[in-house]
């Protein structure tokens, strides 16, 4: 671990440089340098994603489309998203380390840490819209597929800018993972 600070104007350039332009960002992405910061990058973002769960259900807006943790009401949510942004990150840092190394990438676990410390800007703006689901519920349905869609791109975007993973390989891993999302949300909109 460094002993460097963490900063915040940074973390923030950096969160919105990642959803503008995540190829340049996740190209000029640290791979190294220690845990801590990747582990205080995805509690801030599961702060913010919680507060807003929170938000959503004092005003009594139900998310229908669910999101991450969305049978969770109250202070449970802004808890739930904090403790469940961490449970991410380290089991997600474990799946991408395994598509990295099916995709002949780094296979280095604090890298693929890092990747999915930064893909996991998505948690707010999936917590923001929330209130879709008062809306409409194909609508947040909608939405809620984006979301997911756009996570793919940015997890494409981390294998081959930040883990350099052959780009042939990694995209077919993700219309395999773009599809499975898309056939699970159907699933779930019959339900």
């Amino acid at each position: 671990m460094t002993n460097s600070t963490f900063d915040l104007n940074l973390f923030i350039r950096e969160s919105k440089d990642l959803l503008l332009n995540p190829r340049a960002s996740f190209s000029s992405m640290k791979i190294s340098g220690g845990i801590a910061e990747p582990l205080i990058k995805v509690v801030i973002y599961g702060a913010i994603a919680g507060a807003l769960a929170l938000l959503w259900s004092i005003l009594n807006v139900e998310a229908v489309s669910g999101g991450l943790f969305g049978g969770s009401y109250g202070v449970m949510a802004f808890v739930s998203y904090v403790i469940g942004s961490v449970i991410i990150l380290f089991a997600g840092a474990v799946i991408l380390l395994v598509i990295s190394a099916v995709c002949n990438g780094n296979t280095d676990y604090e890298a693929c840490l890092r990747v999915i410390a930064s893909i996991l800007v998505i948690m707010p703006l999936a917590a923001f819209f929330g209130f879709t689901g008062m809306i409409n519920p194909y609508f947040s349905w909608f939405i809620s597929i984006c979301i997911h869609l756009f996570s793919v791109w940015l997890l494409y975007n981390g294998l081959v800018e930040a883990l350099k993973a052959k780009p042939e390989t990694a995209r077919i891993v993700m219309y395999i993972i773009a599809s499975l999302i898309v056939l699970f949300m159907f699933i779930r909109l019959n339900l």
